[in-house]
């Protein structure tokens, strides 16, 4: 505990100038328009490499849940820049949502290079509070890397089970904390405070497979994974999905 603590101190020294400027109420604006999609594109490019495999294989039943009509309405939860667009089907309609509107030349960029998908609208809004979506309107919700940031993940998972038709799926590839015995937890330790200021609210150490388990799926399939990064705290990760 004291070594968490005196490393975190160190990390506040080196990291002192975002935290003033998080004071003077200056951080989380810049952070928000300029440093995070700017950061997001450069680590997500390298994260992308390293997960598409998992991905890949994630996706691959997506066509299962299209709706009677042989539509597939899907919802995706913190679109980010949209680099997910690339493994959905044909002819899906996507509905984009983000907390962050700041994102729009990256999306736009995807959007052209996926042209088999059919983009519904852009919701600027929380994965807590997606009112603007119908109930039971959706075959499938998407979301990854995101459950890491949200303010609370049980109501972000009870938007995701409201907006969800019966017998929809929620599909989800997410970082988690490593085990408590482990190197690699106690630097997500050190880590934390620092991490979550930076990184727009990005939490280290959820165990974000006991929320899944704890929300109401009638089936849920979740798979541990490590994708190899080692410079960073964000490993390991869960990917699977649940069905309503």
């Amino acid at each position: 505990g004291a070594s968490v603590l005196l490393l975190r101190g160190c990390l506040v020294l080196l990291a002192f100038p975002i935290y003033l400027l998080s004071f003077l109420g200056l951080w989380e604006p810049f952070c928000r328009k300029v440093f995070f999609p700017f950061i997001l594109d450069k680590i997500g490019a390298a994260h992308d490499k390293k997960s598409k495999k998992y991905k890949l294989e994630l996706f691959r039943n997506l066509s299962d849940f299209r709706s009677p009509s042989g539509q597939l309405r899907l919802l995706e939860i913190g679109t980010g820049s949209g680099s997910n667009f690339q493994f959905y089907p044909s002819g899906c309609k996507v509905t984009c949502t983000d907390i962050n509107p700041h994102f729009q030349e990256g999306l736009s960029k995807n959007m052209k290079k996926n042209q088999h998908l059919h983009y519904e609208q852009f919701l600027v809004a929380a994965g807590e509070d997606l009112q603007q979506v119908p109930s039971g309107s959706v075959d499938v919700v998407v979301c990854t890397l995101v459950l890491c940031s949200v303010h609370s993940v049980s109501r972000t998972l009870k938007e995701v089970l409201r907006v969800l038709r019966p017998g929809g799926a929620f599909y989800f590839l997410e970082h988690v904390a490593a085990k408590h015995s482990s190197w690699k937890y106690f630097w997500q330790q050190v880590c934390y405070p620092t991490w979550k200021l930076v990184f727009a609210g990005c939490c280290l150490t959820r165990e974000l497979w006991k929320d899944l388990e704890e929300a109401k799926f009638s089936e849920l399939k979740v798979q541990h994974i490590r994708l190899a990064l080692p410079w960073t705290p964000i490993e390991p990760h869960i990917v699977g999905y649940g069905v309503k």
